[in-house]
């Protein structure tokens, strides 16, 4: 049985989109029928959340943490409690390739992988200047082997995820976190751009340090560099 675990705070924009995506990855035909448990982790929450997780017929686990770590902790927690033995994580502002879970679960069962870390596209540079854009995609290997930790396209074995400690109570980074302690550990760990997820290219995130953080760090880098002529003087 796989677990999907979406941590989400005040997502109400945003979280119905990543639902559908959700669904339509549940039912690729190459799962061939694996049962799968969907759970939003509602983390202080005070809009609509719930209320569409609720219209998605998806479940729900509210705590009050703001903190990222110990929301997928608890719905991790939760999950393996239920007897999930895959766990798959992704972000509230994303949504899932219709393959995201069948690539997942292809390390799975050919016990290839402990973890398997995926890749993240922009869905979105509207905000972002043709030169951030570019910094951006200059810097990301999108290719398998890749060196990425995206909380938002993550997939761990139960068993592996108990070994490692679980994710620590961080407020960024827990996701690169489990993996380098798995690593540690001697985990296998995949890493290919097979498994795909698309987020939001929003400058100012949930976490700070988070990738809007990053995002917003590159096209104020990329900014800078525009006003720079050779001579090194400002324009």
């Amino acid at each position: 049985m796989m677990g999907v675990v979406v941590p989400a705070h005040d997502e109400e924009a945003l979280i119905g989109r990543c639902l559908e995506a959700l669904a339509a990855a549940i039912a690729h035909p190459g799962l061939a029928g694996e049962q799968v448990q969907v759970l939003v982790v509602l983390d202080s929450c005070s809009d609509r959340t719930a209320e569409i997780a609720a219209l998605h017929g998806v479940q729900t686990l509210a705590v009050d943490c703001r903190n990222v770590g110990m929301s997928r902790a608890a719905g991790a927690r939760l999950m393996i409690e239920r007897g999930v033995t895959w766990l798959s994580f992704t972000d509230a502002d994303s949504t899932v390739a219709p393959c995201w879970l069948f690539h997942q679960a292809a390390f799975w069962r050919g016990r290839s992988a402990d973890a398997v870390c995926g890749v993240v596209t922009v869905d979105d540079w509207q905000d972002f200047s043709a030169g951030g854009r570019q910094h951006y995609e200059a810097l990301y290997a999108d290719e398998d082997g890749h060196a990425h930790v995206h909380g938002a396209s993550l997939g761990i074995s139960s068993d592996a995820y108990l070994r490692a400690g679980g994710f620590a109570p961080l407020a960024c980074h827990e996701d690169a976190d489990l993996v380098q302690r798995l690593a540690a550990l001697g985990g296998r760990v995949a890493r290919t751009n097979a498994v795909r997820v698309s987020t939001s290219a929003r400058r100012v995130g949930r976490v700070v340090g988070g990738f809007a953080s990053y995002l917003d760090q590159l096209s104020r880098c990329a900014t800078a560099a525009m006003a720079v002529v050779p001579n090194g003087h400002g324009l």
